[in-house]
Order: structure tokens, then C-alpha cells, then sequence
């Protein structure tokens, strides 16, 4: 996995041009990384050298649910092979993925013009659409190498996904705590709209910190309200070392909590400084079937587990008060 962001301190040049690939495959592209890039223009222009530097022997696998993954595939040279979820790009993509169940354990059926157009059922244990997009993403890329459809499903159903993406760190007392990396609007909001997915019918914390470079700035002011949408309760932190945003350009998390609480017509959001206020809040707030999600590119100030440990503090001394008599 390679992205654009810079290689070094002393190479600021995206990282995926020193691996010299021979497959591609695109998932998207969108602004980020502010501290290295200008604007979304800027980095097109490095998925660009990235097309350019494939060979002749290699090949390009392209999303096209996303326009600007579709406008740079046009650029390239040789036949893209595509794939999409959503339905109005199922005629024109060469793999498409029909999703069957998304609560619990998501199901997803793939079809494809260029090996066995009837479709082939995945249980996949990873939920959110954005996985089902990665998980075809992959299948594409597999058929292309050789692999038989056998040994991509066994990979595909056998996949337990990967630290600090919809990480399940625990639950006390009916509570489920989550680790996710998200940081990006666009990642936050795929990554609630999938355990909101996963978990229907429990109360959805989204807990978040501004740590990023790009996320700390207000570069994405207007994005972050509308992607907490599918919480129910949003607890926001303090925007991580704001002194490190060198124009001043800090994102405003107050106003955050103000435009999600405007749309939702109730409290929904909350912003607290510092991880011992965080803790305490929903150490007295979260009950039994909530679901508390974190999300951060960083430690959190290992809020985390701070939580964990003040649950199950209060879950033993809740058992150690009980008197059996035999």
C-alpha cells in the first residue's frame, strides 16, 4: 500500500513512485495531505507520474465510483480494468459488486464481463461499503495475476482485516469500544456509516480527534459535520498541537459541534478539552449497548484504553459489592 504523501524530510516526492509499480490499482483520489499539497490539481498531478511510470507489462485497475479516478484512467495510454459498487456504473464497469447484507456480517455478490458474469457470493467480515469497493478492488486485481476464483473468495472470507480499521478492542458491560484510523471526512464518514451498519440497533458514539495535518486545519471545515450523520451521539476533541498550523488556519471545532447540533435539532454533539474530561464524560453517559468508536491518525492520548480501564474498574466494583449468602 502506497500513498501520495511526501517519502522524507529530504524527499518531498509521494512515496508511491519509489516502489516502481507494475499493477496499480486506483481506489480513489481525493484533497488531502495540506501541509504537502496545494490543492486537489496538485495532487492529480502526482497520480499522474504514478500512471506514467507503469510499464508496458503492468496495468491499471481503476474505481470508477470515483470522477477523479475516471478523469486521470482517461488519461492513461492502455485499457483500464474498472470496477464499481454503485449502480449507475454497473454497465460500464468490467467488475461490479451487488451488496446482499450489510448489518451483522456483510454479503456481497460480484459479477464480472471478464471471467463468470452469473456472480460469485462473498461473507465478508469486514463491514462498510468502502471495504466491499476494496475487497473487488482486489478480486480485479487477483483475476489479472491468476489466481482462480477459489482461491480469492477463501482469501477474500478468511481476511480478518487489519489493526486500527474497525479494530474491536473490547466490551464491558454490554459496551463495545472501537479503534479506527480515519481522519480524513471522507474515511470518517464511510467508517460510521459502516458500524452504524454493523451495530442498527445500539447507540453509535463517534469520538474524534483533529490530529492530522490535514485535519487540524480548515481546510475541511464544511466536510466534517455532515459525516458524522449516521451517530447518534459525536464527541469531539481538541484540535491536536494547533501551534503547528503555521498560517493560523486552525479548524474550529466549536463550530463543528454547532452545525451538527443545527442539523440533528438536538445536543448531539459535544467538544471537551483533554482525554481525563473526555473519559469522564463517558464513563457517566455510555450505557449498556453503545457502541464508542475512536477515531485518530495518533495515540488519542490513549484515550482509548483509559475508557476500557474505567469500565471495567466500575464493572468489578459492581460485582465485588454483591453478597451471596449459601
Amino acid at each position: 500500500e502506497g500513498d501520495e504523501y511526501d517519502t522524507a524530510f529530504f524527499d518531498k516526492g509521494p512515496k508511491f513512485l519509489h516502489y516502481r509499480p507494475t499493477q496499480v490499482l486506483l481506489t480513489s483520489v481525493e484533497f488531502d495531505h495540506a501541509d504537502i499539497y496545494r490543492d486537489l490539481e496538485h495532487v492529480k498531478s502526482a497520480f499522474r507520474r504514478l500512471l506514467q511510470i507503469i510499464p508496458e507489462t503492468g496495468g491499471l485497475i481503476a474505481n470508477l465510483d470515483f470522477p477523479t479516478v475516471v478523469e486521470l484512467t482517461r488519461e492513461f495510454q492502455r485499457r483500464a480494468v474498472s470496477y464499481a459498487i454503485r449502480p449507475e456504473h454497473r454497465e460500464a464497469a468490467d467488475y461490479f459488486a451487488e451488496i446482499l447484507a450489510a448489518d451483522g456480517q456483510t454479503r456481497f455478490r460480484i459479477h464480472s464481463r471478464l471471467s463468470a458474469p452469473e456472480g460469485w457470493e462473498v461473507n465478508w467480515n469486514i463491514p462498510g461499503a468502502h471495504n466491499v469497493s476494496n475487497a473487488l478492488g482486489v478480486t480485479a486485481l487477483a483475476f489479472r495475476l491468476g489466481l482462480s476464483w477459489e482461491e480469492i473468495r477463501r482469501g477474500l472470507e478468511t481476511f480478518q482485516g487489519v489493526k486500527r480499521r474497525q479494530d474491536l478492542l473490547g466490551e464491558v458491560g454490554g459496551i463495545l469500544v472501537i479503534d479506527d484510523f480515519a481522519h480524513h471526512p471522507t474515511a470518517v464518514q464511510e467508517t460510521v456509516t459502516a458500524i452504524r451498519k454493523k451495530f442498527p440497533k445500539r447507540r453509535l458514539w463517534a469520538i474524534f480527534e483533529p490530529r492530522s495535518n490535514s485535519s487540524k486545519r480548515d481546510v475541511f471545515q464544511q466536510d466534517y459535520p455532515p459525516s458524522f450523520a449516521a451517530a447518534d451521539r459525536v464527541l469531539l476533541a481538541d484540535v491536536f498541537m494547533p501551534e503547528k498550523v503555521k498560517d493560523g488556519k486552525v479548524l474550529d471545532v466549536a463550530s463543528i459541534v454547532q452545525s451538527i447540533n443545527a442539523a440533528a435539532g438536538t445536543a448531539k454533539a459535544a467538544h471537551l478539552s483533554g482525554t481525563e474530561k473526555m473519559m469522564a464524560f463517558l464513563k457517566s453517559e455510555a450505557r449498556a449497548g453503545d457502541v464508542l468508536l475512536f477515531m485518530s491518525n495518533g495515540g488519542f492520548g490513549g484515550l482509548q484504553q483509559k475508557v476500557l480501564e474505567a469500565l471495567r474498574a466500575e464493572e468489578n466494583k459492581g460485582l465485588s459489592g454483591n453478597k451471596y449468602v449459601i
